[in-house]
């Protein structure tokens, strides 16, 4: 057995599951194949270099990803540090100086004595010893193919071709019913947005005229026909879409008792029924263009989505298929993943997942038991998505409530409290199970480091 953990990847999440490994105690050796050798996204060699957005998003923790953050910190996170110590103004967000964000993460870790970082490319996967993938979405070609080979090349993707999901309790209900195709009316998994010919011919011209993000150069993705973008297939032609994924065949509205002209399906995300996604809409839409466009579906006029549609170059796994929920791979448990190829989505989400593993590479290296946390916080409930989640409609996804166990009160009683006092709540019940998960599972308990207060929270 190597005497040292192998962490390969020195973004976001590679630079966190290192600094959680050296900071209890335990050798690493960081592979970066930055400046030797640059992604097209990349600008420089620093370690934890943010690509796209400078922003981390909502601070408050009446906002999951809010919630994320606060927990990450009370975690001892790098990431964390190191963005409250580069942040700039941006109102209720985390907002980033990029150049200070990275140097930051690349001289603690540099400086670390626990901590030898190798500047070149990793194309095979060591053949002993402790690993922690964290490649990224743009794992290079080499790489990407040996993990394709031991996960199984079916459960390997290249590319998101993500639809918008909205939550539950968002939707009006009175506008839509239940119905599988060809089954009986309220019965079934599927909820059904009925459109008339002009409600249908609207929502086409909007689709048509709405803003679309432009490609960057090296997420260019040749389209599969069976995941055509929605506007994509309406250029196609007028009725396109109504023998597509807004085809009615096979769907009865109770109301009227007669087939609706076209129909946007609403597929359940999660078992506890809190999201629903917008079936067969996978979208290059801006995101204004797309809440303002999938508004006028009959039952979303006031639809709150958890995400929104995309689609653009991102290696992942499909996490319910090969992911323990320690993050280990079920074909070779030595082997860790982490960040955006586990099956999340987000700088915040993809630290998260670095955290978590290094966590898990360190205790694993010590011989100690692994550890998961609990459902009801948010690394808990990211964790149970990516590995519960429906293995043949999996996408990456962003921390949202959606995820989260609903709070232990009468129905009623959850559903008259305002949004922002349930989400406190439900912020309040996470970090309880976090302090109490920190303090049996000794997560801490060999911890040598610092971290600092989230202003806001």
């Amino acid at each position: 057995m190597d005497e040292r953990v192998t962490v390969i990847g020195g973004g976001l999440a590679g630079s966190e599951a290192s600094w959680q490994l050296a900071s209890r105690g335990v050798p690493v050796r960081l592979y970066e194949m930055r400046p030797r050798k640059l992604t097209p996204a990349h600008k420089t060699g620093k370690l934890a270099e943010l690509v796209c957005s400078n922003s981390l998003r909502a601070k408050d923790l009446t906002s999951a990803v809010g919630l994320l953050k606060e927990e990450m910190r009370r975690l001892f996170s790098l990431i964390m540090e190191a963005a409250l110590a580069s942040e700039v103004p941006a109102g209720k967000a985390l907002a980033v100086d990029r150049e200070l964000f990275a140097d930051f993460v690349t001289k603690r870790l540099e400086a670390h004595p626990l901590i030898e970082i190798v500047r070149e490319e990793v194309t095979t996967l060591p053949e002993e010893g402790i690993v922690i993938v964290a490649t990224g979405p743009l794992t290079s070609e080499p790489l990407a193919e040996e993990l394709k080979h031991l996960t199984g090349e079916e459960f390997f993707h290249f590319y998101d071709a993500i639809a918008p999901i909205v939550y539950a309790d968002s939707i009006n209900w009175d506008k839509v019913f239940k119905g599988d195709r060809y089954g009986k009316p309220e019965e079934g998994a599927y909820v059904n947005c009925p459109l008339t010919k002009e409600e249908y011919e609207r929502f086409v011209d909007a689709l048509l005229e709405a803003e679309k993000v432009p490609f960057k150069e090296f997420e260019k993705p040749k389209y599969f026909e069976g995941c055509l973008p929605i506007e994509v297939m309406a250029e196609r032609g007028r009725d396109t879409l109504r023998f597509g994924p807004m085809k009615p065949v096979g769907l009865r509205d109770p109301r009227t008792g007669r087939e609706p002209y076209a129909v946007v399906q609403l597929r359940p995300e999660n078992r506890e029924g809190t999201l629903y996604n917008l079936v067969g809409f996978q979208t290059k839409l801006k995101y204004q263009e797309q809440e303002r466009v999938f508004r006028m579906i009959p039952g979303l006029e006031k639809a709150e989505f958890a995400r929104l549609g995309s689609i653009h170059r991102n290696t992942f796994v499909c996490a319910p298929k090969v992911l323990e929920k320690t993050l280990q791979l079920k074909k070779a448990p030595r082997i860790f993943l982490a960040g955006q190829l586990s099956g999340v989505e987000g700088y915040v989400e993809s630290t998260a997942m670095g955290l978590l593993a290094g966590i898990n590479a360190s205790r694993l290296f010590r011989k100690q038991k692994l550890v998961v946390p609990p459902r009801v916080t948010a690394h808990g409930a990211l964790v149970h998505y990516i590995t519960e989640a429906d293995p043949a409609h999996f996408q990456p996804m962003n921390i949202n409530w959606g995820l989260f166990p609903p709070l232990d009160l009468p129905p009623k009683k959850r559903k008259r409290l305002p949004k922002r006092e349930r989400y406190r709540l439900m912020a309040e019940r996470a970090l309880t199970a976090l302090a109490r998960w920190i303090e049996e599972e000794k997560i801490l308990a060999d911890f040598k480091g610092e971290s600092h207060g989230m202003p806001g929270v």
